[in-house]
């Protein structure tokens, strides 16, 4: 008789054709936030920068929150205004969220820049710079929490990296000393910190460095958090050939427990247009690195993969500046990367980007085309993708600019055509073929792994996941991986 009933329901259901799933399809979703918050930049609106002026950002769970600590960057900003209203700037930006999606801004970490800072900084550059605290990096030990930060003169490697300490994120902040400082006559430069514990040893490693000289290594006392040998800067990690041209900075250190890996994200180009994000990995915390092709990134070689680059998508002005990333993971063990995203075609707004991490088969990190809205995690089937799409493939700018101090001349703010990463239109037909004629897809549905040939060239083992589609407000499927030349490949369907 139990047979009988469910065989009943069964074709109950196949009549009224609702026991079957119904294949996917772009999904209505409004987006958390606007891009354009020029409308709330003015000082007195600091509690509305959630997700706003976000430049140079470290991230991390501590406790209850995820909090991240940004250089105080501001739209706009108006240094008497802040003052006759009482807006303290200038002294690293703390925010706090429980999803990763809704942000608050919780107000800055420090009453004051630390006066040593300041003053090693004036007396190497006649009283100029120290005008606030760039790229903070947060980091837990033992029942506090320590907060590495930076103070420099721009296009000058006279640089201060410091250390403060709490028994809170959200302070009061206790300065503990200088970790490195550079000036005139130093190879390097002490900026942009980020440390790291080694898994076999516990030993503590700090990573820094910009263009001038490339990027560095020093070994850190994990009971003090300052470097192990006193003055000791270190060994040289990463460097490139011609700093006309070719800028390096904003290392960030990050091991991958399951691959046994160690990563070295860094930024390459200038911050305001081509800034893009590339990786290297090492089995050791201090390097050395190599890329995508095997090579020593020490050498003065360009090298892969590339994460992220300027981009646009259809139905949006673009983001340009879109580096200077950091990188963590979240309790349930998914991997996240946040960095700034400066909107175009201005390119001055700066917009948190954070964007889940994926690593490929073959152990190397990718990052979602999309910034990350809180969308649940979905299974697919070949059925699901068949529709359109637009695909990105990230490359390097082709417009070679001429620098100054690692950055671009003044009045040239706006990307050039060549300096673009544009999406292109794509149809996956039912079939298995690409429309007009362009390829064909596959769809690994046990792995969600999509391999497509277009225009001749494979591009395999593409990682499929559900995400949110910014620039049409749905929630779709995304796609993301590499390709063999390691540049990263991005999908998004649009229907």
């Amino acid at each position: 008789m139990k047979n009988l009933l469910c065989m009943a329901f069964g074709w109950m259901c196949i009549l009224l054709s609702g026991c079957t799933p119904s294949v996917f399809t772009p999904v209505s979703s409004p987006n958390p936030w606007q891009d354009d918050y020029s409308a709330v930049s003015s000082m007195d609106n600091y509690r509305s920068w959630g997700t706003y002026n976000v430049h140079d950002p470290s991230c991390r769970k501590l406790g209850d929150y995820y909090y991240m600590y940004s250089t105080d960057a501001i739209f706009k900003e108006n240094r008497r205004e802040a003052e006759e209203k009482g807006v303290p700037l200038g002294y690293i930006q703390v925010r706090r969220s429980k999803d990763l999606v809704h942000w608050e801004f919780c107000g800055w970490a420090f009453p004051e820049i630390p006066q040593e800072a300041v003053e090693w900084v004036h007396a190497c550059t006649g009283g100029k710079g120290a005008t606030n605290i760039w790229a903070p990096y947060i980091i837990p030990y033992e029942n506090r929490y320590r907060l590495y930060y930076c103070v420099s003169a721009f296009g000058l490697n006279t640089s201060y990296i410091g250390l403060a300490e709490s028994d809170s994120p959200e302070g009061p902040w206790k300065q503990m000393g200088c970790v490195v400082k550079t000036g005139p006559g130093t190879a390097m430069n002490a900026i942009d910190p980020s440390v790291v514990v080694d898994a076999a040893d516990g030993k503590w490693w700090m990573h820094y460095g910009s263009y001038f000289g490339g990027l560095y290594c020093v070994e850190l006392n994990p009971e003090t958090g300052l470097t192990a040998e006193v003055d000791d800067k270190g060994h040289l990690t990463a460097r490139r050939a011609n700093y006309r041209k070719d800028n390096l900075e904003a290392p960030e250190i990050f091991y991958n427990r399951d691959l046994k890996q160690y990563f070295l994200f860094t930024s390459y180009d200038p911050l305001m247009t081509t800034y893009n994000v590339r990786v290297s990995r090492s089995d050791k915390a201090e390097g050395s690195f190599t890329d995508y092709f095997g090579k020593a990134v020490a050498d003065t070689t360009n090298n892969f993969p590339i994460l992220t680059a300027p981009y646009r998508f259809a139905n949006h002005p673009g983001w340009a500046g879109t580096a200077h990333c950091g990188v963590f993971t979240t309790d349930d063990g998914q991997y996240f990367m946040v960095h700034q995203g400066r909107l175009s075609p201005h390119n001055q707004l700066m917009n948190l980007h954070l964007r889940q991490v994926f690593f490929t088969e073959d152990g190397w990190p990718v990052v979602s085309p999309e910034r990350y809205a809180g969308s649940e995690s979905r299974r697919f089937s070949p059925e699901d993708l068949a529709g359109e799409w637009e695909i990105i493939r990230v490359q390097e700018p082709l417009y070679e600019r001429q620098l100054e101090a690692g950055q671009i001349l003044w009045g040239e703010g706006e990307l050039k055509k060549e300096e673009w990463n544009m999406s292109q239109p794509l149809s996956l037909e039912k079939s298995g073929k690409l429309g007009e004629g362009r390829g064909n897809w596959t769809f690994t549905e046990s792995r969600q792994m999509l391999t497509l040939v277009l225009n001749g060239e494979a591009l395999q083992n593409l990682i499929v996941f559900a995400g949110h589609d910014w620039e049409n407000e749905t929630e779709t499927i995304l796609f993301t991986g590499l390709d063999s030349r390691g540049r990263s490949v991005w999908g998004k369907r649009t229907k």
